[in-house]
């Protein structure tokens, strides 16, 4: 065993789920890996999740269902408090769980964790979008029973779940009980058990918050044959929730299904439906559990009822098989969309496809709701949106599916009265989108690493850009959208100010601002800050002047509503053209801020593996003094701004803050595989990828039990289609500069683009475009050649290479890499390199 960035010990075999490709296989129960296995095999759509507990509810990780943007408000409270810090925190609730079902035979409970369970195997089926478990047991008075479940979060019909149980005893008759449950898991015994108190005694902040007051209110419910209905109130933020069950019990025969008991225990946080009767041996039981959610920030809870009843009363006009046969059709677009074909060793594919899935299970039916950090597979990060979806989900949205990226952005569009009321309020003009939200306002307790990072409005706002330029759907900009770059403009504007240098140059500024580096705090003109309202300002000007243009009309419906002006207009370009970019003549390169350089650099070598991640084992002054990233923050806005930055530069760069990345970030790796791939250092590139395709899969930051990290599986699509494919779309033109790893034969995708579907093939001495879908010719340039594509034309462009190798990279290996041999590049930084020995950093002495 060795040890990783992260503090713990790193597998050197990879778990083993098969090597289908559309099949993720799990053999066995380990009680040890059930809160891994229940992100790994949870189900969602965008609207709702189910983490994958088994059905029996041993062993347990942690029972989870969950609503998109279905939250409960509390107070903060603040040790000290100041002007303008975030009042009322918000986590997601976890909502009745109708997953459970138990099993009796001869009276003999059927629990995973203490029954001798012969055989049992669990299957994502990433085609179908169904979790299915078989399982063989051995009762204590030598009955053989097969239990087998299949489990659907419907995709085109978002309220609904279907589960299904058959339950076969294959040597003798039997009695059996089935009690299928519905439980309120978040108010029983009051408080929560989602989140235990780690084993270590350390505060992990990406974990949920704990409420211990009654968080669902019971309201109305209705109980008529096998269907029971419940209603709640959410005490503090007022929302509303629906929840109804049906079932539908087949005893295999006639005679048999008449003789079986049925009953209905009903209580407001519990409901108890009970099949019991004699099971004949070799027949199978089987029980159907349809279950539909509801829920509403305004409807009464009454109207919730009756809409999960119409729910329930639409699934059951329908054959039950016919939404399994839905749902792989809904799946089927989806691949055919999506996908990314590997020709690479085994397992890749597998963990490809299932990295995709989860960009699907958390957005595809999110229609106007944020995608949170973890989707619905989990509470981690108390289900709120952040940054990440805007620069590591939506590329995905956005290239294969447009509609879901204009749905992402609509969430960013409803949040603005928030975000000028939250700009106001910290003395700024236009709007400030929340560091951390559900509902819209801020509920980041902590500045510092927190709400610092103003660089989010430019984040929304070149999401914004990209889906408009990709889609060609200047029309959304037209409803509304438009308002999301002009605010975040005129707060970039309100926050800068013009500086003259020695030279009489005038210069913008933006300083007291926290980039995406957490371990670096608070600094001014942070390089990602201000390359990204740079490019904030660019738009918003660029669009103004469009309307102004080309949409008359539309201008004066804009100039009316937010009092734009062309004078204003003119002061966004002249403070994007002299926007302040830190640079060191001589390191050659840019500082991540106008004063990081003058930080000592953390001695990450001497950094013992039981201090990692440093988030969690030193205290934030004690990072904060330290040239140490959390994430790689210049490199990103090398990626990001490409076409901005020379290949030299990025060279240097890279190299240089590739030396100083904990990887104590799951989004660092993404790019820092990216910008290895474009610079030349392709075993680097393939590295960090690796890293990040399994960063759940094999658990490697020793929290995937808290929910799927979503932005580093958005991060895999964008290592294989800007890392390997070396896709770029700076300028509004699609490039590509390949760089296919070694001992890959080939990959292969399709990217939407202006209503058309260009599949793209590279191999290794060749890239294929192909129009796929729609009529229009697609121009794309590989190294810097036009290359056009015309529908029933596919256009081959021959590869000399797949770009420079510079070797090994010779600094420090960064993150979870072995940091083993030269030094080299800190060298240059510093004489003094403080070892870190203790659980405080010290210097050498003199």
């Amino acid at each position: 065993m060795s040890s990783d960035a992260f503090g713990g010990p790193i597998n050197e075999l990879k778990r083993d789920f098969g090597d289908d490709p559309w099949r993720l296989v799990s053999h066995g129960i380990d009680p040890d890996l059930a809160g891994q296995d229940e992100t790994l095999f949870s189900l969602g759509n965008g609207y709702l999740g189910l983490r994958g507990n088994h059905e029996e509810g041993l062993p347990l990780g942690s029972h989870g269902t969950f609503i998109n943007g279905f939250h409960e408000t509390w107070r903060i409270q603040h040790a000290e408090n100041a002007y303008g810090f975030a009042e009322q925190g918000q986590t997601i609730v976890n909502v009745p769980d109708a997953k459970t079902i138990r099993i009796y035979v001869d009276d003999e409970r059927l629990n995973l964790s203490s029954a001798d369970i012969l055989d049992v195997t669990r299957i994502l089926d990433m085609r179908a979008g169904t979790l299915t478990r078989s399982l063989l047991w051995l009762t204590p008075t030598g009955k053989r029973v097969r239990v087998e479940t299949r489990r659907m979060v419907s995709f085109s019909a978002r309220h609904l779940v279907t589960i299904e149980m058959r339950v076969t005893v294959l040597d003798a008759d039997a009695e059996v009980t089935i009690s299928s449950l519905l439980l309120n898991r978040q108010d029983l015994g009051r408080v929560s058990t989602e989140q235990p108190a780690p084993a270590d005694g350390l505060a992990d902040p990406r974990k949920s918050e704990q409420l211990t007051e009654r968080i669902l209110q019971p309201g109305p419910a209705e109980h008529v044959g096998g269907r029971s209905i419940l209603s709640y109130r959410v005490t503090n933020s007022g929302m509303t929730l629906g929840v109804g069950v049906d079932h539908d019990f087949d005893a295999g025969d006639a005679p048999a299904t008449e003789a079986w008991r049925r009953s209905t225990e009903r209580a407001p946080d519990r409901v108890r439906h009970v099949f019991q009767g004699v099971a004949q041996a070799g027949v199978t039981v089987k029980l159907v559990k349809t279950v539909a959610y509801h829920s509403s920030t305004t409807a009464a809870l009454p109207e919730l009822v009756d809409r999960c009843a119409h729910t329930l009363s639409q699934a059951r006009a329908e054959p039950a098989e016919q939404r399994w046969d839905i749902q792989r059709a809904f799946l089927d677009s989806f691949w055919s969309r999506s996908d990314v074909k590997v020709d690479a060793e085994p397992g890749v594919q597998q963990s490809v496809r299932w990295n995709l899935l989860q960009l699907a299970q958390a957005s595809a039916r999110a229609d106007g709701r944020g995608i949170p950090a973890k989707g619905l597979s989990g509470s981690g990060y108390s289900g709120h949106y952040f940054w990440d979806s805007e620069i590591y989900v939506l590329p995905f949205l956005t290239y294969t599916t447009p509609l879901w990226a204009r749905n992402a952005l609509r969430a960013r569009e409803r949040m603005l009265p928030h975000a000028r009321k939250r700009a106001a309020k910290l003395n700024e003009d236009g709007a400030l989108f929340p560091w951390r939200t559900i509902n819209g306002e801020e509920a980041s307790a902590y500045y510092a690493a927190g709400t610092a990072q103003y660089h989010l409005n430019a984040d929304v706002t070149y999401a914004l850009a990209r889906y408009v330029a990709a889609s060609g759907d200047f029309e959304y900009l037209a409803t509304g959208a438009s308002d999301i770059a002009i605010e975040t403009a005129r707060l970039w504007h309100s926050l800068g100010f013009w500086r003259r240098d020695a030279g009489g140059v005038d210069t913008f500024h933006i300083h007291g601002v926290t980039g995406p580096d957490e371990y670096t705090t608070v600094v001014n003109d942070n390089l990602y800050t201000n390359t990204m309202a740079r490019f904030n300002l660019r738009f918003a000007a660029e669009i103004a002047r469009r309307f102004a243009e080309e949409a008359p009309e539309g201008y004066a419906v804009l100039n009316a509503r937010l009092g734009l002006s062309l004078s204003e207009i003119l002061e966004w370009e002249r403070a994007a053209d002299g926007m302040a970019i830190p640079y060191s003549k001589e390191l050659g390169i840019h500082p991540q801020d106008a004063h990081f350089l003058e930080r000592e650099v953390w001695d990450l070598a001497a950094t013992p593996a039981e201090q990692k991640p440093l988030l969690l084992h030193f205290h934030p002054l004690v990072i904060y003094r330290f040239q140490v990233l959390k994430q790689a923050d210049v490199v990103l806005a090398l990626l990001l701004a490409s076409d901005e930055f020379g290949r030299a530069e990025k060279q240097r760069d890279f190299e240089y803050y590739d030396a100083l990345t904990t990887g104590d970030s799951t989004l660092s790796g993404v790019v820092q595989s990216i910008m290895a791939a474009e610079v030349g250092y392709p075993d680097l590139a393939y590295q960090y990828f690796d890293h990040a395709l399994r960063m759940d899969l094999d658990d490697l930051h020793h929290n995937s039990a808290d929910g799927v990290h979503v932005a580093s599986a958005g991060g895999v699509w964008m290592m294989l289609v800007q890392g390997f494919a070396g896709m770029r779309d700076a300028g509004r033109k699609l490039s590509f500069d390949p760089r296919l790893p070694k001992h890959w034969n080939s990959l292969s995708f399709s990217l939407a683009w202006h209503g058309a579907t260009l599949g793209v093939t590279l191999t290794t001495d060749r890239i294929v475009f192909e129009v796929t879908g729609g009529d229009a010719e697609v121009t794309v340039h590989v190294r810097g050649e036009e290359a056009r594509v015309a529908p029933g034309a596919p256009r081959v462009v021959e590869l000399t290479d797949q770009g420079p190798d510079l070797g090994t990279f010779t600094g420090l290996s960064a993150g979870m890499l072995p940091r083993e041999g030269d030094t080299g590049v800190i060298h240059t930084l510093s004489a003094e390199v403080p070892p870190v020995t203790t659980v405080i950093p010290t210097r050498h002495p003199d």
